[in-house]
């Protein structure tokens, strides 16, 4: 990489250090890709709006406002700045710290950037081979493009909403509870990002990378859900009839709830075994491996009738040993104490210098030549504003007024 990162905090190279990149990205979709890509080593220099990022203030702040739960986990090792980019300094610092930086990313709207001075064309202008990034709701060439778009319109508009009613015959569209199409749009983001970095390592090129929301989470609901419909003509409808069994879903035990996968023929055989309930497969209907298949509802029901006879941790105990796929239905409360997600290290205590103790959500891949450095916690709106400007070789309006 041509720019040289302003700090470290590694003693060892990290895998992308020496990547800079200015980030004008707000509430997930765009941080969770930067995230990702500060965990492995880039620089991020966050610019935020004067009142900060928004998902400041999803959740309870212990001590600050707008140092919410969620900004604190999604905004780790990152700088902050606010710069005004109307005024001449600020607009000075922002092209300068363009000019060291190698990939630019936002969310805005394309009108509204290009008003800002900051369409492609115009970043390009000050850092020829730049990375530039565009998260939009909407790719740019449809009808939809200059619509707004939030989670909710994404899982509506991409079928996701569509899918609980094909389940449980209840008509009323609903949303998968999460901000999926968010965090799947953060996910080929950053792939997008890392592919273009390997394309200008190669060429010496930049280019302009368009990531959208709804396209993105269409092609992935779509990977098992367009099903039969992708022949032309279709050999059947649409949607993967496993995924949509009403039966094949989490199921009452003595004491709580369980899921349970034996898919395979030979599994099923060893379920009911294990069970105490050969029977079952003595129907005409369940007689050999095609029929099973065929009925595979009907073995889900069997089974929801025998899990309540015990408890969950019997049932896990004694199907482990049948080699039949279980596991207890967590809530999200659970995770943190979840003996597997302790075991791989994914959440550790930290403590904030100004919000104190929390829980940091640590990255889930690992690698056998690289070790997550230490990030620095999440930062306040425009924490770092003098001393990005600094390093820069810019001086602040407010900086000019307090050494006058």
């Amino acid at each position: 990489m041509t720019s040289q990162p302003m700090t470290t905090t590694s003693p060892a190279p990290r895998m992308l250090e020496g990547l800079r990149i200015v980030d004008l990205t707000t509430v997930i979709f765009g941080p969770y890709c930067t995230q990702i890509l500060a965990d492995l080593g880039a620089e991020v220099v966050k610019v935020e709006p004067p009142e900060g990022d928004s998902i400041r203030i999803i959740g309870t702040p212990p001590v600050t406002p707008l140092m919410s739960p969620v900004h604190l986990r999604l905004n780790r090792g990152k700088r902050s700045v606010d710069w005004d980019l109307k005024s001449e300094d600020g607009r000075a610092a922002m092209r300068r710290l363009i000019e060291t930086s190698d990939i630019f990313i936002h969310n805005v709207r394309s009108d509204a950037i290009a008003r800002a001075g900051l369409s492609y064309d115009d970043v390009r202008a000050i850092r020829p081979d730049i990375v530039y990034v565009h998260c939009t709701g909407f790719d740019q060439r449809g009808p939809y493009a200059a619509l707004q778009a939030y989670d909710d319109i994404i899982q509506a508009a991409s079928g996701i909403a569509s899918l609980p009613p094909k389940v449980d015959g209840n008509p009323q569209p609903r949303y998968v509870p999460m901000t999926m199409a968010d965090k799947v749009s953060g996910l080929h983001a950053a792939y997008a990002v890392l592919a273009a970095v390997v394309h200008r390592l190669r060429t010496g090129e930049g280019q302009q990378v368009e990531v959208p929301m709804f396209e993105s989470l269409a092609s992935f609901n779509l990977v098992e859900h367009l099903c039969d419909k992708t022949f032309v003509p279709p050999t059947g409808p649409a949607l993967y009839p496993r995924q949509i069994d009403p039966m094949r879903q989490p199921m009452r035990t003595r004491d709580g709830y369980i899921a349970i996968a034996p898919y395979l023929d030979d599994r099923w055989l060893r379920f009911f075994e294990a069970t105490g309930h050969p029977e079952v497969l003595e129907a005409p209907e369940l007689a050999d491996k095609a029929m099973r298949r065929k009925h595979m509802s009907r073995m889900y029901e069997a089974a929801a009738a025998i899990l309540p006879e015990r408890t969950t941790a019997e049932w896990l105990d004694i199907l482990k040993k049948a080699n039949v796929p279980a596991m207890r239905v967590n809530d999200i409360a659970d995770l943190p104490d979840d003996p597997q997600l302790q075991a791989a290290g994914l959440f550790r205590q930290r403590t904030h210098p100004t919000e104190g103790a929390y829980l940091e959500v640590r990255p889930p891949v690992r690698f056998s030549g690289y070790a997550y450095a230490d990030l620095s916690h999440a930062a306040t709106p425009g924490q770092h504003s003098a001393e990005v400007a600094r390093e820069l070789g810019v001086t602040l309006m407010n900086e000019r007024k307090n050494a006058a």
